[in-house]
């Protein structure tokens, strides 16, 4: 009879909380096993840019170590930002002069930078968590979708939004925001599409009004991602066939009825097939009661929208202190986990709730100009 294979840190989710997670336990002589559902860590592509903060993300990478090879990874430039109105007139353009506190780095180069960092054998892929409980004294069980289960002493939800581990902790699910995305790119855009890459220019594009927006990066390899927000109800996606790209171009434009040509042309000329995504969130303020052996990180423990900029950065900076917490208290796990989730807590709450008053300003009346202002009083505080 083969017996349960037993892991005294098991992390759920490889994503970037728990890889940063992993690399600084291993920095610090600890071991640690991570389990994904997808097959490989070439399964699928790992989305746009990140600005990764100066106070979080880039805390979270000195703590593992990998600070000064994530410095010669980042996207020169991409701490550009352009506020263009739906008449195409470009209100507001700030450029990269490098000396900046969120450099932008390639989603997926940072995953690889983390991966790269941890020995081979960490990350076990194509295990699927279909669900965990409790077995007394702080000892978890996990089961896969394959049947197959392993026991941890530390059980450490890192799988993201729609987490197999959070019910041990929470009977809170993401609820939808009001907003959903149809994500499209624009490849080999300095060739293919000059006047969008003029448009956007080398960072972050934000266009606003009328409850909707459309946000841009320039990606490092020749790109443009184009996110379209739009204030519809959360069953307008179904409505939508992402295999049907015109279709769905067509429906998205639908939407944008009177805006400037350029800015209609980021999603008409768009190339490939769309990605539909609901924006979902957490309550804000969401905690739980103190439980032996297990607690959450990143999106598990406090999804939010995107409109801070926040979700990856703290996913990483609750990785770090999570692992910081394990390393300086040995032997003693529950002082560990009472010390990481007392910061957690009040530090997600703070950025849950920018995060929902910014979804609230860019998609309410007169977002523009309201965030035209906002911009306007951070320059006047600075001076």
């Amino acid at each position: 009879m083969t017996s349960t294979p037993h892991h005294p840190i098991a992390i759920i989710g490889s994503g970037l909380g728990g890889l940063t997670l992993a690399r600084v336990l291993h920095v610090n002589g600890i071991a640690s096993a991570v389990f994904d559902l997808e097959a490989s860590p070439e399964a699928r592509t790992q989305g746009g840019m990140l600005d990764i903060h100066d106070d979080s993300g880039q805390v979270a990478l000195h703590a593992a170590g990998l600070h000064d090879r994530f410095r010669t990874l980042i996207h020169a430039g991409g701490e550009a930002m352009r506020i263009v109105g739906p008449d195409g007139t470009v209100r507001l353009a700030e450029e990269d002069d490098g000396t900046g506190s969120r450099p932008e780095i390639d989603r997926g180069d940072l995953r690889d930078l983390l991966l790269n960092s941890l020995p081979p054998d960490t990350v076990r892929w194509g295990r699927r968590a279909a669900g965990a409980r409790p077995l007394g004294d702080g000892r978890h069980e996990v089961t896969f979708a394959d049947g197959t289960t392993v026991t941890t002493d530390l059980l450490v939800g890192a799988d993201g939004a729609w987490s197999r581990v959070r019910p041990l902790l929470s009977a809170a699910t993401p609820a939808y925001t009001g907003i959903s995305f149809v994500e499209t790119d624009l490849l080999d855009v300095d060739t293919r599409h000059p006047a969008s890459a003029a448009l956007v220019g080398n960072g972050f594009f934000i266009s606003l009004g009328e409850h909707r927006g459309i946000l841009a990066h320039r990606e490092s390899d020749d790109s443009l991602h184009v996110y379209t927000a739009l204030k519809v109800g959360e069953d307008w996606l179904d409505t939508l066939d992402a295999t049907d790209p015109e279709t769905t171009r067509k429906a998205v434009l639908g939407h944008l009825d009177g805006w400037h040509d350029s800015l209609r042309a980021l999603v008409a000329d768009a190339d490939g097939a769309p990605v539909l995504r609901r924006v979902n969130a957490l309550p804000v303020g969401h905690r739980w009661d103190r439980s032996p052996g297990v607690t959450l990180l990143g999106d598990a423990a406090h999804l939010m929208s995107p409109f801070a900029g926040e979700g990856a950065n703290l996913a990483m900076l609750d990785g770090a202190e999570l692992g910081r917490a394990l390393a300086a208290n040995p032997g003693d796990t529950e002082a560990a986990l009472v010390a990481y989730e007392r910061d957690l807590f009040p530090r997600s709450e703070t950025s849950a709730a920018e995060s929902a008053a910014n979804l609230e300003l860019m998609f309410g009346d007169n977002a523009l100009q309201r965030l035209l202002d906002q911009f306007a009083d951070r320059d006047q505080a600075v001076t």
